[in-house]
């Protein structure tokens, strides 16, 4: 009866914080439905009534102005390219990691683990005068192309961090048979490690997705703001003269970039799980 009431217990407060973690996204969600003078002068708290509902008006607009398709390819080619690269790179440091036991490889690892801990604000000036610098190799990364290099610095912690913990638990004797029978270090990695790490690779690019697709502050300092643009930071564009702001475009922008994520993230949840846990148990 204890373990009962317990349980009862958490599952109300636990209710209760994901209910105040939904609130956000279900009043924007309301907001994107209604008129624009319903907005702000009947409050953004109320639910949209006949007279305020504004049904797919907000959205149209949405994807019709500021250049929201040019931002949407943007969004999608900084993704996608930057996970790649995340995966492919991080796959193989975590690999050389867990299967050298060296000074350079703990290093290696401390660097990684050391630097989920370092708040992007401390380095965000100096990455963005190292970028201008590297102009003179010509290597420009003020532009999609090659900002995917940017993200896999700062994503090489996290996804380092979760392949090696799941290299650890494979056994190697797998890899030293693959080896026996011809296979090159390339080759064992390309068709014997690269499928075992299928439940990390996934776990790993769900995340990443979701820290790249959101992201605002990274894209803003290195990105050239008048020629490239990503969803998020086009969201800030829906502002008119003397201050104001497209509200209803704005929530309904908000919306598009929010649900692909949320489904994303929804659907993968179970391989997430899978992912940790499996990098969690060593033998």
């Amino acid at each position: 009866m204890k373990k009962q009431a317990s349980g009862l217990i958490w599952t109300i407060i636990l209710s209760v914080v994901s209910a105040l973690y939904l609130y956000p996204i279900i009043m924007v969600l309301l907001n994107s439905l209604k008129k624009e003078s319903a907005i702000t002068t009947a409050g953004a708290f109320t639910a949209p009534t006949a007279e305020t509902f504004a049904g797919l008006e907000n959205y149209v607009s949405a994807l019709t102005s500021q250049g929201f398709g040019k931002s949407l390819f943007y969004s999608l080619f900084i993704t996608i390219s930057s996970v790649a690269l995340i995966l492919l790179c991080c796959s193989m440091c975590a690999w050389y990691i867990s299967r050298v036991n060296n000074l350079l490889s703990r290093m290696m690892y401390l660097l990684c683990a050391f630097s989920m801990v370092v708040p992007f604000q401390m380095v965000m000036f100096t990455l963005s005068q190292t970028a201008d610098r590297f102009r003179l190799f010509f290597i420009r990364f003020n532009n999609p192309y090659t900002i995917c290099f940017i993200y896999l610095g700062f994503g090489a912690g996290l996804a380092v961090f979760m392949f090696t913990g799941f290299m650890r638990s494979v056994p190697i004797e797998i890899e030293e048979a693959a080896m026996i029978d011809g296979c090159s270090p390339l080759q064992t990695y390309f068709r014997v490690v690269f499928p075992i790490l299928r439940p990390t690779m996934i776990s790993v690019g769900i995340l990443e997705t979701m820290w790249v697709w959101n992201d605002y502050l990274l894209p803003t300092l290195v990105l050239d703001i008048k020629k490239y643009r990503t969803i998020p930071m086009l969201i800030q564009y829906f502002r008119g003269s003397y201050g104001t702001v497209e509200m209803g475009a704005m929530m309904a922008s908000i919306m598009l970039t929010v649900i692909p994520v949320v489904i994303i993230y929804i659907l993968g949840q179970k391989h997430i799980i899978k992912g940790v846990l499996a990098g969690a148990v060593k033998g």
